[in-house]
């Protein structure tokens, strides 16, 4: 028997295939946990919706996750944390103007975070957040805290090199934040209504750029 029939037979063998289904089943379970939390909230959402969804039996997702709190926790590590860290990677490696990296760290982010499912949990965790401080707090330390410290070290970065005008950093990261943050709510709550008219939902893209102009107008050294 040669080589190329023999891992052909391998990979037909239903022990196989189910090493293979049995390996992705924690990102199909993390796929479907995003979708059922984003839908119908973290409280709402039960352990046996996201096996349903997933389509695996109600006990599955406990071989993989302790509990809900700790898929939600991995479904957040898996999008917007591993992404953060895709554009922390990009910020670190351009070698042009800062103004040009802001508006390439927007397009980027719109990409991957903005236009993606995971955006919805933006929506998710300012809902819960009264209600499940833990959480709340793991959000922050994750997402929240190393995203503004990201944006602090870049504006700092364009101050430094002459091409911002010296400004209150901590505010002017906000101003550059909230449209981001104002474009995952409004998709995900106002934006699901027809016809609705604002630009952040219209024309997500156009709106960021625009936005980010009108702060960096503001932020440019004359």
């Amino acid at each position: 028997m040669n080589s190329g029939s023999a891992n052909e037979m391998t990979e037909n063998c239903p022990i196989a295939r189910w090493r293979r289904k049995k390996e992705a089943r924690p990102s199909e379970i993390l796929d479907a946990a995003l979708a059922q939390f984003v839908e119908k909230g973290f409280r709402a959402t039960k352990m046996e919706d996201i096996a349903r969804a997933a389509g695996v039996t109600k006990g599955t997702p406990y071989l993989y996750f302790q509990n809900k709190e700790d898929i939600l926790k991995a479904v957040v590590r898996e999008t917007l944390v591993a992404n953060l860290k895709d554009i922390q990677l990009l910020a670190g490696q351009h070698a042009g103007s800062t103004a040009g990296l802001l508006h390439l760290m927007v397009e980027t982010w719109w990409h991957k975070v903005g236009s993606a499912p995971s955006a919805g949990l933006c929506k998710l965790m300012i809902a819960e957040a009264s209600n499940f401080p833990e959480l709340a707090q793991f959000y922050f330390d994750e997402v929240i805290q190393p995203s503004t410290e990201m944006m602090a070290l870049i504006l700092q970065r364009g101050i430094d090199q002459g091409e911002f005008r010296p400004l209150p950093v901590a505010h002017a990261v906000d101003a550059l934040m909230a449209p981001l943050i104002s474009t995952m709510i409004m998709n995900h709550s106002f934006g699901q209504l027809p016809g609705c008219p604002l630009a952040s939902t219209h024309n997500p893209l156009a709106y960021l750029k625009d936005a980010l102009d009108l702060v960096l107008s503001g932020i440019l050294k004359k």
